[in-house]
């Protein structure tokens, strides 16, 4: 059965709602991805929710020598993660891909403003999060230049501290950021939070974030990023 067959058969929201496992995904669907990077363990941890698979091809975050070779002609940007359809379609930037496997799932509200409120947080992720989180994360922690690091410390510090406080603001009186359930923002947002530390972030501070760290590790389906 080809893979647009399956992807018919995932359209089904009901059987989400229910807590069915969705069928495996069978072809040459391939994602370009990095065991390291949170914006490529966002798709993974999507996929395994919904007890998909697909074939990875782990592409260095430091050695970019050969980027082009490998993304050139699928990604522009040749960043991944980098997501191959089996008819050869590309799709590239991490919540794109969320989107389009969240697509006709519980991971994306019914409502329309719950799904605009989902987007909200995942443009926040892109546009201010991720941009302090994850570079303070790459920097420290695996660059191999700790003096990148340091010349970059105050001002990603500062944006971090900022990214992480509207975060706690957004989840102090909610569970979830849109929506009654976990949605694809609240996977979008985990990837680097939970691993904010790495880049010399303390979650102490944030209760609310803690709180809902611990409950999307506890939804079933959950993989951590070093699975």
């Amino acid at each position: 059965m080809s893979y647009w067959a399956y992807e018919i058969r995932l359209s089904d929201r009901s059987r989400f709602a229910a807590g069915c496992p969705a069928a495996r995904i069978l072809g040459d669907v391939i994602l370009f991805n990095s065991p390291v990077s949170g914006n490529c363990y966002k798709v993974r941890l999507l996929l395994a929710h919904l007890g998909l698979e697909v074939e990875l091809r782990d592409v260095s975050v430091i050695d970019r020598s050969n980027r082009k070779e490998l993304l050139g002609d699928l990604n522009p940007a040749r960043r991944v993660p980098t997501l191959v359809l089996d008819d050869g379609r590309p799709l590239a930037e991490s919540n794109a891909i969320l989107s389009y496997f969240g697509e006709g799932t519980r991971f994306v509200p019914e409502d329309r403003y719950d799904r605009a409120r989902m987007l909200q947080w995942m443009f926040f992720e892109q546009y201010e999060h991720e941009p302090a989180i994850a570079v303070a994360r790459f920097l420290k922690a695996y660059s191999g230049r700790p003096e990148w690091y340091d010349a970059r410390r105050e001002e990603l510090t500062k944006r971090g501290e900022r990214a992480l406080e509207a975060l706690e603001q957004g989840l102090r009186e909610r569970e979830w950021l849109a929506g009654d359930g976990m949605s694809i923002a609240d996977i979008a947002l985990y990837a680097y939070t939970h691993v904010a530390d790495e880049g010399g972030f303390s979650l102490e501070p944030y209760p609310a974030i803690g709180a809902w760290l611990g409950r999307v590790a506890a939804q079933p389906g959950h993989v951590p990023i070093d699975a």
